[in-house]
């Protein structure tokens, strides 16, 4: 028997109360992200509107802009379709080297990015080993936008298979064979007991490659090319910047990314609330 009162045993807490825990959380994130970040907006701000804008709207800065949100939707589109498969593979198949292949999966993880950047490179330039064939059927993508997409497609995948692997063991295998057993087919089973299920998992996958890819640097500045209003990412015209000593220049151009980059996350978190509560598998 407890020897604590009621009143005691009901307020018990094995973490510190809510006033304490709440205060070291807002402590924590101010000191790691909001100090950080407002002192980006702090250095912009000693900028006047016509400076400012100025230095956000240039056309080689808004070619950078294109480039770099494009090829991040892009490569998180993607990684949502290849990694979902590979998700699906890895939990519902039994083959030799599963292991193996599902350790591959946390490389981009692990890799450096320039090593990334590097080896990507030296496969598909003109003479690397995959490049060679794509080359005489007109496909180049060493030093263009689309070894850009290759770069941050690679960079991003473990972020989508990582998030939705979990929510495919959790599936509940009754669930498709009621389905089946009711006369449901393969694609409506897919589409009305397992997608709705795993679709706020995609989400925050998409989310998640999306923001590592509009920051990455490493992996992109070897095989991108660097070519202005071609393949010049925003991450590198930053770094160039700097290294000019513009720094109010540099800190007016990340403002417009954390911007840009806050709003499409706010979005899809909203867009992911929304659909786990709609997100019930449908009766058949």
């Amino acid at each position: 028997m407890s020897t604590l009162p009621p009143r005691a045993r009901g307020s018990f807490r094995v973490m510190p109360g809510f006033g304490l825990s709440l205060g070291f959380t807002v402590f924590y994130l101010s000191l790691i992200v909001l100090i950080p970040l407002s002192a980006v907006f702090f250095k912009t701000f000693t900028m006047t509107w016509e400076a400012f804008w100025s230095a956000v709207t240039s056309d080689r800065v808004m070619a950078s802009y294109r480039l770099t949100f494009g090829a991040s939707l892009i490569a998180a589109a993607l990684n949502v379709l290849f990694g979902g498969i590979v998700a699906w593979v890895l939990v519902r198949y039994r083959f030799p080297g599963k292991r193996i292949i599902d350790a591959m999966v946390d490389l981009p993880f692990a890799l450096p990015t320039a090593v990334a950047g590097i080896a990507l490179t030296a496969l598909y330039s003109t003479n690397g080993w995959i490049g060679r064939y794509l080359e005489p059927l007109g496909i180049k993508v060493a030093f263009t936008p689309l070894g850009v997409v290759v770069a941050l497609t690679f960079i991003g995948l473990p972020f989508v298979v990582r998030t939705v692997q979990p929510v495919l063991e959790d599936v509940e295998r009754e669930l498709e064979e009621a389905a089946a057993s009711l006369g449901a087919n393969p694609w409506q089973t897919f589409s009305r007991v397992i997608f709705p299920t795993v679709l706020p998992a995609l989400l925050t996958g998409f989310a998640l490659a999306f923001a590592r890819a509009t920051g990455e640097f490493g992996s992109v500045i070897f095989i991108a090319g660097n070519m202005p209003m071609v393949s010049e990412i925003t991450p590198l015209f930053i770094i160039t910047k700097l290294e000019q000593y513009d720094y109010a220049g540099a800190t007016a151009i990340a403002v417009v990314m954390l911007l840009v980059s806050f709003v499409m996350l706010l979005t899809i978190n909203m867009l992911q609330a929304w659909t786990r509560k709609r997100g019930q598998p449908e009766k058949i």
